[in-house]
């Protein structure tokens, strides 16, 4: 039995190998690495030199931090509140009709097409000018003029946030979808018995029982929109337009632009904390809005 137990086991570490290689290689040693960087000064070509916290200390007194901090969670507000709604009423809508699975694919398409051509989609759409097919038609069949998406540092922001919502309702769509099929039909048909409309039974018996599929497209949203960059990148020049400067975007800027591996490792850490806090909160109010009884 033991030659057994050792022959399994060596084949057990034969088939992990590849993957316990792959995540040391390519997650657990660059991220050492980072933070170890974070308190050095390296252009990445030259000499290391250690200079402890003062990366920390001059990303968090630089402006243009403070401005990718601040677009960050502007983004993260319009972008979570927004797409989550409106994927909740969509799924509730689809919920009760049929080939909801057609529906399905439509609202998912969005989702498996690539960042980069769905950018530049939306950036024909919202240019200013002559370009752009949304001002265009508006101002054509209207005759209002909206404002310059990806060139006014006000608006520019909300030009990405649509982008974002379009681009990610498919699947928040769907997992609402999979979290709504899980309520028993009983239940909802008792509601309807005891006299219930559909607004109360969506508030007092829906809500309630897809309270942990909401609570992990919040924390799934809220993550997203902090790591957001390459449709930024694509739709909008953050280097022209310092309303689309972001925390990520900073970090590309400093690591690969201006070649401060360090400050980028730093702003790095920096992001890290700050999504790690955000989700610990949300971790710690959950109790009062989360039931996980049936």
């Amino acid at each position: 039995m033991t030659r057994v137990r050792n022959r399994d086991g060596w084949w057990a570490t034969l088939f992990l190998a590849p993957q316990v290689l792959g995540l040391l290689a390519f997650l657990v040693f660059p991220l050492g690495f980072a933070v170890v960087l974070a308190f050095m000064k390296w252009d990445g070509l030259g000499e290391k030199s250690w200079v402890g916290f003062d990366n920390f200390a001059t990303q968090l007194s630089d402006p243009e931090f403070g401005t990718a901090v601040w677009n960050t969670v502007k983004l993260a507000i319009l972008t979570v509140p927004v797409g989550l709604g409106l994927a909740l009423l969509i799924a509730v809508a689809l919920n009760n009709i049929k080939g909801k699975t057609v529906y399905r694919v439509v609202y998912f398409l969005p989702v498996v097409t690539s960042s980069v051509a769905v950018a530049v989609m939306w950036q024909v759409i919202l240019a200013s000018g002559d370009y752009g097919i949304l001002n265009n038609t508006v101002r054509d069949w209207f005759g209002i003029t909206l404002p310059d998406w990806l060139d006014d540092p006000s608006w520019v922001v909300v030009a990405i946030a649509i982008v974002t919502v379009w681009s990610s309702l498919g699947l928040n769509v769907v997992i609402f979808l999979a979290g709504l099929q899980t309520i028993p039909p009983s239940l909802m048909e008792a509601a309807r018995m005891d006299g219930a409309g559909p607004v109360r039974v969506f508030r007092s018996v829906t809500l309630p029982m897809i309270s942990p599929t909401i609570f992990f497209s919040t924390v799934v949203a809220v993550i997203s929109s902090f790591q957001a960059f390459d449709q930024i990148y694509v739709l909008v020049n953050p280097d022209h337009n310092e309303g689309a400067r972001t925390i990520v975007y900073q970090v590309y800027d400093l690591g690969f632009q201006k070649f401060e591996f360090g400050m980028s490792s730093a702003a790095a850490l920096i992001l890290l904390v700050l999504t790690l806090l955000i989700t610990l909160v949300q971790f710690g109010v959950q109790k009062r809005f989360v039931h996980y009884d049936s």
